[in-house]
């Protein structure tokens, strides 16, 4: 792979990555009532969702998914009700500082796997990595060593994107800490996450 073509996918998946989306979302949300330290636990969940989403579409499941209206549907309105449910959950979560990583964020295992099924699970970008990566590849060349490569590029992306979100965000909850402070920033962490279930709930299948 020349480093031209390499560069070029680095930039357009930074591009990518930036634009908040549903994964960014729960991101956002677990770093506004828990701060910055829950990066450490959405951060390998984000990492590990998108390699699995990556390497399932490479091996051919996202032709499949672009080509069966009913299991896009499914997968579609499983990962629109999961975000709606945690949405829901942080937004019942109280207002004391002492005890809102616990109530609103979970456990650091329930943050890690919140965000590998909202990222590994979500339709729209399996469909989307069958389309994307292949534009960088060159066929005349070893294809399995090229999917590597930008496979890897990819994860290391979104784990350094994950980071400076849940860097941002975590700053913003240690500047208001007072227990109505972290109460508005639940509810609007909760509305991240709800607002990001009906946004997955309306997308339309691509092909």
């Amino acid at each position: 792979m020349s480093l031209e073509i390499w560069i070029s996918f680095v930039v357009a998946s930074g591009v990518l990555l930036a634009i908040p989306g549903p994964t960014l979302m729960i991101v956002i949300s677990y770093a506004l009532s828990g701060g910055r330290r829950t990066a450490l636990a959405t951060m390998p969940g984000v990492a590990l969702g998108d390699f699995t989403a990556m390497t399932i579409s490479l091996l051919g499941a996202g032709a499949v998914l672009a080509a069966s209206a009913t299991l896009f549907t499914l997968l579609k309105i499983a990962g629109a009700l999961y975000l709606i449910w945690l949405g829901f959950r942080l937004w019942r979560a109280d207002g004391r500082v002492e005890d809102i990583a616990a109530r609103a964020s979970g456990s650091p295992f329930a943050m890690f796997r919140s965000a590998y099924i909202v990222t590994a699970l979500n339709p729209k970008s399996i469909v989307f990595f069958v389309a994307f990566v292949p534009q960088f590849v060159n066929v005349n060349d070893p294809v399995l060593v090229q999917f590597a490569i930008l496979e890897a590029t990819f994860v290391t992306l979104a784990a350094v994107n994950v980071l400076i979100w849940a860097f941002l965000a975590g700053t913003v909850k240690q500047r208001f800490a007072s227990s109505g402070a972290v109460r508005l920033m639940n509810r609007a962490g909760a509305c991240f996450l709800i607002g990001a279930g009906l946004l997955t709930a309306l997308v339309r299948r691509t092909a």
